[in-house]
C-alpha cells in the first residue's frame, strides 16, 4: 500500500480592514474620495482653523501671562478685559476655550515620552524651581503653600509646559488648515488625496520645528523648556497629540460609569478608546460631552458652501452639531492618513518584497486599532 503525503499551504490571514490597507498602498486615503467628501473636509477644516488660531492662541496666553496664577479668573480673555466681554462670557456668546483646555488635559493626563521625560529631569528640576522662586518672591502666601506642598508648584509649571506645547502644535495645525481651504477656493484642491498630500506636506516641512517654552517675571526671562533640550513639531508633540486626542481620549461624564466596580472603563490608559475617531456623533449636543463645545465653536465659522450642503440634507440644521461631529470625523481620518503615511517605514508604494511587507505589518497595526473606530461609518 503506497502511502502519499499532502501538502497543505498555511493559511494567510487576511485582516479584516484590508481594504483600506490595499487603499492606502496605492496611493488612496482612508476617506473615500467623492466631490462631497472634498467639500465636506475642506469647509470643516477652514472652520477649525479659525477656531483653532482662538484656541492656541490663548493656550499660549495661559502658559505665558498666566503663569503660576492660582486662580486664573480671567484666563479665557487674553488680557481683555471689559464689562461688555464679560457679559459676553457669562452669556455663552464666546469661543469655548474649556474644549482647548480638555485636550491639553487629556495630552498631559496621557503624556508624551520625551517631553515628559524632560519634565522629570533634574534640569527641568532646577529651571521650575528657578522661575516659581522669582514668581512668588514678594508673596508670603505663596512662599507657605510652596514650603508646604513641595510639589505643588512644580506640577502647576508641568501642566503649564503642556499648555504651551499644545498652544504650538496648534499654531501650526490652524495656518495648515486655513492654507487649505485658500488652495481650494484656487482650485488647486480637488480630491481627498490632495487633501492629504496638503497636510503630509505640512507635517514634514514642520517635523523638525523646536518646541520651546519660557516666561517673563519682573523683566527677566526664564526658560522653561529651552532649546538645547531638542524638543521638535512632530515626535514630541504631534504624534502625542494624535495619540491622546485622536485615540485614547477620556469617558464622557454622563455616558459611562465610574463605578470601578461597573468596570466600564478599562483600567489600562493604553486600552482607552474614547478619542475623535471613535466618538459616537449622535450625543453631540448634550451636555457634559466635551466635543460639543468643540462643535458648537465651528458652527459660527462654516464656509457658505458647507452651510448650504448641511441645509439641504434630509433634516437641515435641525442636527447641525451631528452632521458637523460626522464631518470633522472625516477630515480627522483625512489627517490621520497623513500621519500614517509620514510615520511608515517605507513609502506605501514601494514594489519591494521585504519593505512590502514591512509595510504591511506596520499598516495591520493601525487597522487594528480602527476595527472600532468610526472608519466603516463615515464611509458609508
Amino acid at each position: 500500500m503506497v502511502m502519499t503525503t499532502i501538502k497543505t499551504t498555511p493559511k494567510v490571514r487576511i485582516h479584516p480592514l484590508q481594504e483600506y490597507i490595499n487603499r492606502l498602498q496605492g496611493g488612496e486615503a482612508l476617506l473615500v474620495d467623492t466631490p462631497e467628501n472634498v467639500l465636506e473636509v475642506v469647509g470643516i477644516l477652514k472652520s477649525y482653523g479659525i477656531v483653532l488660531e482662538a484656541y492656541y492662541k490663548n493656550l499660549l496666553y495661559i502658559s505665558e501671562y498666566q503663569f503660576l496664577v492660582l486662580f486664573p479668573f480671567f484666563k479665557y480673555f487674553n488680557g481683555e478685559i471689559s464689562v461688555q466681554k464679560l457679559f459676553r462670557h457669562w452669556w455663552h456668546d464666546r469661543i469655548n476655550f474649556e474644549y482647548a483646555e480638555y485636550c491639553m488635559k487629556a495630552m498631559f493626563w496621557h503624556g508624551a515620552t520625551q517631553l515628559d521625560a524632560y519634565l522629570d529631569s533634574p534640569e527641568f528640576e532646577s529651571k521650575a524651581k528657578e522661575a516659581i522662586a522669582a514668581k512668588i518672591k514678594s508673596n508670603p502666601l505663596l512662599q507657605a503653600i510652596n514650603g508646604i506642598f513641595k510639589n505643588f508648584f512644580p506640577e502647576l509649571v508641568r501642566q503649564q509646559a503642556y499648555y504651551s506645547c499644545l498652544g504650538q502644535f496648534w499654531d501650526v495645525m490652524s495656518e495648515m488648515f486655513l492654507t487649505l481651504s485658500d488652495k481650494y477656493d484656487r482650485r488647486e484642491i480637488k480630491s481627498i488625496p490632495d487633501v492629504v498630500q496638503h497636510i503630509l506636506d505640512g507635517l514634514v516641512a514642520a517635523a523638525s520645528k523646536p518646541i520651546t517654552y519660557s516666561v517673563e517675571i519682573k523683566g527677566k526671562t526664564y526658560d522653561i523648556i529651552p532649546a538645547s533640550v531638542g524638543l521638535t513639531f512632530l515626535m514630541d508633540v504631534a504624534v502625542p497629540y494624535v495619540e491622546a486626542v485622536f485615540f485614547r481620549g477620556t469617558p464622557f461624564s454622563g455616558t459611562v460609569s465610574y463605578n470601578a466596580q461597573a468596570q466600564f472603563i478599562p483600567p489600562d490608559q493604553s486600552r482607552f478608546q474614547y478619542g475623535a475617531l471613535y466618538a459616537d456623533p449622535l450625543p453631540i449636543g448634550g451636555a457634559g460631552i466635551p466635543p460639543t463645545l468643540l462643535m458648537q465653536d465651528m458652527r459660527h465659522y462654516l464656509p457658505d458652501y458647507l452651510h448650504k450642503f448641511y441645509e439641504n440634507s434630509l433634516r437641515g440644521e435641525s442636527d447641525l452639531r451631528v452632521k458637523i461631529c460626522q464631518t470633522f470625523q472625516k477630515s480627522m481620518f483625512c489627517v490621520t492618513t497623513a500621519a500614517i503615511k509620514g510615520l511608515a517605514p517605507h513609502p506605501l508604494d514601494t514594489q519591494d518584497p521585504t519593505e512590502k511587507a514591512a509595510n504591511q505589518k506596520y499598516l495591520e497595526y493601525w487597522m487594528d486599532r480602527f476595527l472600532t473606530s468610526q472608519l466603516v461609518k463615515v464611509n458609508s
